[in-house]
């Protein structure tokens, strides 16, 4: 495993971010604001879903938080990868990165749980959620603020 982690660091990309310090900078931004957009949108969906009773700013702003959230989560995948490429036997060795990353699995099976079937499609349409879909927007809430906690506590550990 770590040949191959080690293989994962002599990518051209994470070479060009260990040499240039600004490219890593601008990288990192670029998480952050993934980050951002992928929370900036999904808390307020997964809100509305949680108190929507037949109203009609969820089936409004729901289309558009989910393909901002959508966004969001390919920024910061796509960036959270890359910058993990720098210093991969590292990270695998941080228990704090370990624990982000089985929150981030556990938030997009979320996804797909939630998207899997109409219950959702029909939740946003009809601003009716069921309980289903109410109980995936809580656990989507808890899951991806802990995903950003964690990711806060990459830092420390």
């Amino acid at each position: 495993m770590t040949g191959f982690l080690q293989a994962i660091a002599g990518w051209p990309g994470a070479v060009f971010l260990q040499e240039y310090w600004v490219a890593y900078l601008f990288v990192n931004a670029t998480h952050i604001l993934g980050i951002g957009l992928l929370l900036g949108a999904i808390l307020p969906l997964d809100l509305l879903l949680l108190r929507s009773t037949h109203r009609p700013d969820l089936s409004t702003l729901g289309p558009f938080l989910v393909r901002v959230a959508a966004a969001g989560t390919a920024v910061a995948v796509t960036t959270g990868l890359w910058l993990f490429s720098v210093k991969p036997v590292e990270y695998s060795e941080n228990p704090a990165f370990l624990f982000k990353a089985a929150l981030l699995v556990l938030a997009l099976c979320n996804i797909a749980l939630q998207y899997r079937g109409e219950h959702f499609e029909t939740a946003l349409r009809t601003g009716q959620p069921s309980l289903q879909v109410r109980t995936l927007a809580a656990a989507s809430a808890i899951l991806w603020l802990s995903v950003l906690v964690a990711g806060r506590w990459i830092g420390f550990a």
